[in-house]
């Protein structure tokens, strides 16, 4: 197996990463900036008022993304087994 064969496995293993890891984290940034706003603008330094709202959104969308991440890691694995017997030649 050349290296360049090996950053093109990891390459592709980051970017895999990279996408199923977007949703979650993009939920988690938008609504820790609406609720440090929302703060912001109430005065209201409570802690678990940052905590809870960022909780509940994330696994709302861990719920409604994890069809699509499924998917996509399941066609991810069967590419990646399939390739191996092409990498073992």
């Amino acid at each position: 197996m050349s290296a360049a064969t090996v950053l093109d496995l990891t390459r592709q293993a980051l970017l895999a990463c990279l996408l199923v890891a977007a949703p979650l984290l993009i939920t988690a940034l938008v609504v820790g900036v609406l609720v440090s706003i929302l703060q912001a603008v109430t005065q209201i330094q409570e802690q678990t008022l940052t905590f809870v709202p960022k909780l509940a959104a994330v696994a709302g969308a861990f719920l409604l993304a994890l069809p699509w991440m499924l998917r996509y890691l399941t066609t991810y694995l069967v590419e990646t087994i399939r390739s191996i017997s092409v990498l073992t030649r």
